[in-house]
């Protein structure tokens, strides 16, 4: 593990794209109110023999963006202002803006600081304790690399830094700045946020141990530098800006209510401190780059904002037996995503062998359902790492688990009460009930176990967060329909159109307020949690199916961050599919922002007849779609093994959108 690992990281962190635009109407007041503004940089310095290329910028380049921050109307402030603003005992001047240094390098004192004092600027340090504690002369080992000691800052020149007034030493942790064994495969993850995968009893740490570890070592980072005559450190800024609500409460305590990461999105003091987001500086960062970025930040414009092209990914494709061959289709799969340039994707974590839809089985340990393979986090990371893509989505099953027969809670199912002659779809899922508190109370222990050994970025809602207009009949829901004055008989429901609105409307909540429930557990674990949801294409074609599904294309656009249509018109037997498009487009355009919230998600396989759609045929569509004013696209499902889309057709649909912000 090398520096290399340390850029992969950081690269992988990063929430934006920069890119460099002509003309910037700084005149203008971005907002009513200070927006803070963080900027994070690493290395100052001249030489070429950085620690981090990627990462470092000349001492005329930091400079540039000093002047550049001053002559725009930024103001610098230091912490004792951030915390005293956030306590609302200090009005911040307009443009706030918090500097940070990340490492403790050599080269801080010897290029940075003499900026920082000429220019009176307040800077926040954060500073490493493993890589001090060395003495002259000695190696330390930085993330698997050895480096001398003198390439990082000295006892002295911390404190006369310190004691100048302008420079806060804050922590980056004693020894968490390194990746630790995540998986069965061999993935190096950071060590904050990554639950310890030990290979000898083919376990994972627990709670208590997690908890116990990040407590030691953020504690024992504080006692080092105290011990050398800094003072306790008020800051914490998360290695590669990995963190979760666990790490933070822990920072906390310890004495450090402010805690910065790398997270995209505004900062504001009103706010908890405990999740400022940062703007990372890249090595070739001009003075252009840092405006637009400052802007995006201002005006909430980030990678969510860009237009998504989404591969939708069956793991069960991937997951063989024979772990060297799953290697290959995995590399496989690798090779495809960055072919088709698609930077998002949506990723099975259940695993469905007997396709009908339910979950049998997960990719990820948990304490409720068999396991087939420890497989995603595998997956997720090596995407995560290896290509492309900003952004990957769990595809979770909201109530499709099908547990097993011994666990009592399996039998707390959605009852189907289906009339004879009633030729309305059955929804044919097995689900568990919502409204069973043992079912809630286990599928919100299967999302919870998910979202603390894996990665990701948010959470795609599988096709079953649906109830039909015959359903649930179970115990439990008849009871809740009742205690809302509805009667327990679903045929009288649906016999009386007022009724029927009302058991709809309730239905469709109810679901919805479930799946933000788990998406908040989640986000305990990833604060910056994204949602999607799977809906049906006749939800959005007829406002009557609503009633069908306990779906709305409403609240869906409000309720979560995207909703995906499954635009699949040989699904539908639409007879004409430029006019199904069409349709749905012009639905979703009803709405505010129901472009900019909205996915069409395609077919690749027409499985009525189970005959792959031509590829130039979704091409043609991904390209007509576009020209609507379609923003979002994905397709499902993708087959390495068969190498199905072809790639090349596809990504030059997709290239036909651009990859800038949508405002």
């Amino acid at each position: 593990m090398t520096t290399r690992f340390l850029s992969t990281l950081l690269s992988a962190s990063l929430s934006a794209v920069l890119w460099q635009t002509p003309h910037l109407a700084w005149s203008r007041t971005l907002a009513k109110t200070p927006t803070l503004t963080v900027i994070g940089y690493h290395e100052i310095t001249d030489t070429k023999a950085a620690l981090i290329p990627d990462y470092a910028v000349t001492t005329k380049q930091f400079q540039q963006h000093i002047d550049w921050l001053k002559k725009n109307g930024f103001h610098f402030i230091n912490v004792n202002q951030l915390i005293q603003a956030h306590q609302g005992k200090y009005n911040l001047p307009s443009k706030p803006v918090l500097l940070t240094v990340d490492d403790g390098y050599e080269s801080f004192y010897q290029n940075a600081y003499p900026v920082i004092k000429a220019n009176k600027i307040p800077v926040v340090l954060a500073v490493v304790g493993s890589w001090l504690e060395p003495k002259e002369g000695q190696n330390i080992d930085f993330s698997g690399e050895q480096i001398q000691r003198n390439k990082m800052l000295s006892w002295e020149e911390l404190k006369e830094m310190q004691n100048s007034g302008l420079v806060e030493i804050a922590s980056h942790s004693y020894n968490l700045h390194r990746g630790i064994l995540g998986n069965p495969q061999g993935n190096m993850e950071p060590a904050a946020v990554t639950r310890l995968y030990d290979p000898k009893s083919g376990s994972y740490e627990n709670d208590q141990h997690y908890q116990q570890r990040i407590t030691q070592d953020l504690k024992l980072n504080n006692q080092l530098l105290t011990a050398h005559g800094l003072k306790s450190p008020r800051v914490m800024v998360w290695p590669y800006g990995h963190y979760n609500m666990q790490t933070v409460s822990i920072a906390k305590q310890l004495g450090m209510p402010i805690a910065i990461s790398l997270d995209d999105g505004a900062d504001s003091v009103k706010n908890s401190l405990g999740q400022l987001n940062r703007i990372l500086v890249e090595g070739n960062m001009t003075t252009q780059d840092l405006a637009q970025e400052i802007q995006n930040r201002q005006q909430n414009l980030g990678d969510n904002n860009r237009p998504q092209k989404i591969m939708h990914i069956d793991l069960d494709y991937i997951y063989d037996k024979d772990p060297i061959q799953q290697e290959r289709n995995l590399d496989h799969l690798l090779d495809r995503i960055v072919a088709m340039k698609v930077n998002t994707v949506y990723l099975q974590a259940f695993s469905d062998p007997d396709a009908n839809g339910s979950a049998d089985m997960v990719y990820f340990p948990n304490h409720y359902l068999p396991m087939r393979a420890d497989l995603f986090n595998r997956v997720a990371w090596q995407i995560q790492t290896r290509t492309q893509v900003s952004r990957v989505y769990a595809w979770m099953p909201l109530l499709a688990w099908e547990l097993p027969q011994n666990n009592p809670v399996s039998k707390d199912v959605v009852v189907t009460q289906q009339e004879s002659d009633s030729k309305h779809l059955n929804m044919g899922y097995h689900r568990l009930s919502p409204f069973s508190p043992d079912a809630r109370k286990t599928i919100s222990g299967i999302y919870q176990d998910l979202a603390k050994t894996v990665p990701f970025n948010g959470i795609l809602f599988h096709d079953d967060t649906t109830l039909s207009d015959y359903e649930d009949a179970s115990p439990e829901a008849l009871a809740a329909y009742a205690a809302i004055g509805l009667p327990k008989d679903l045929a009288e429901i649906r016999g009386n159109d007022a009724e029927l609105e009302k058991w709809t409307a309730y239905k469709t909540k109810y679901i919805d307020d479930f799946a933000m429930q788990l998406a908040d557990e989640v986000r305990q674990y990833h604060p910056f949690l994204l949602t999607a949801r799977n809906l049906y294409a006749q939800v959005a074609l007829k406002p009557y199916a609503e009633n069908w599904y306990s779906q709305s294309l409403e609240q869906s656009i409000n309720r979560y961050d995207f909703t995906a249509i499954m635009a699949m018109p040989y699904m539908e037997q639409a007879t004409d599919s430029d006019a199904f498009y069409r349709d749905i487009v012009n639905r979703v355009k009803q709405f505010p922002n129901g472009m900019k919230k909205t996915v069409f998600e395609l077919q690749s396989v027409n499985w009525r007849t189970n005959q792959k759609v031509p590829s130039e045929e979704m091409a043609k569509t991904i390209q007509s779609l576009y020209a609507q004013g379609v923003l979002h696209e994905a397709y499902y499902p993708d087959d390495p093994i068969q190498d199905y889309p072809d790639t090349h057709v596809l990504r030059q649909a997709f290239d036909l959108k651009s990859s800038k912000l949508i405002p």
